[in-house]
C-alpha cells in the first residue's frame, strides 16, 4: 500500500505526532543532496533533502541540519559548504553519506573547489557557499549560505529524488521548463 493511501484517511490536530508529520511531509517530492565541508584537513559530508534556493540577488540558498549532526562543528569551523545535487544513479552514494559513521568519501571521487571545500566530482551539479547565517529551527538549524561557485559536471542526467520515505530516480518523461529570455 502506498504512503498516500495509508495517509488518505488520517487527520490530526495539535499536538501532532512526529511520525505522522514525517510521513505527510514525505509526500512532498524533494531532490537529494550531499552537503560537504572540510576543516583541519578532514573532509566530511551528509545527505540532505531539506535544501532550497532563497534569493537570486544576492545568491542565497539554505538547508536544514539536525543540531546533533556530526557535520555541525565542522561547518562552524570551515565557514562554508558545498551542496552537491545527486543524479538518479547515485542512490548508493546518498546512502553512504547518510549514516552516523559515513563511508561517503571512501571510493568517491572529489576535488577541492576554488574555496578549498570538497566537491563531489560526479555530482549532477554543485553550489559552493560561504555561510552567512544560522537560525534555530526546533531540533534543526537553518543554514543560509551565499553561493560563491557553481558547476554542472553531469549534464543531461535525471536527479535523485526522495518521496514517501524512499530514494529513487525520476521516472517517466520529464520536460524541463522552457528557458526565459534574459
Amino acid at each position: 500500500m502506498s504512503a498516500a493511501r495509508t495517509l488518505m484517511h488520517e487527520h490530526q490536530t495539535h499536538p501532532i505526532d512526529t511520525r505522522t508529520l514525517r510521513r505527510v511531509c514525505g509526500l512532498f517530492v524533494t531532490g537529494v543532496t550531499v552537503i560537504t565541508t572540510s576543516a583541519d584537513g578532514e573532509a566530511d559530508g551528509t545527505t540532505v533533502n531539506s535544501f532550497t534556493s532563497v534569493s537570486l540577488d544576492p545568491p542565497l540558498v539554505l538547508f536544514c541540519l539536525h543540531r546533533r549532526s556530526r557535520l555541525h562543528e565542522m561547518l562552524t569551523v570551515s565557514g562554508g559548504f558545498t551542496v552537491n545535487f545527486l543524479s538518479g544513479r547515485q542512490e548508493k552514494l546518498a546512502r553512504a553519506f547518510a549514516g552516523r559513521r559515513p563511508e561517503g568519501f571512501q571510493d568517491t571521487p572529489y576535488h577541492e573547489g576554488s574555496t578549498g571545500l570538497p566537491v563531489l566530482s560526479e555530482a549532477l551539479a554543485f553550489l559552493t557557499c560561504t555561510t552567512v547565517d544560522v537560525h534555530a529551527g526546533g531540533d534543526h538549524d537553518i543554514i543560509v549560505g551565499e553561493v560563491v561557485e557553481l558547476g554542472v559536471p553531469q549534464q543531461g542526467e535525471d536527479p535523485l529524488i526522495f518521496y514517501a520515505g524512499a530514494l529513487g530516480a525520476l521516472d517517466g518523461e520529464f520536460a524541463p521548463a522552457p528557458r526565459q529570455a534574459s
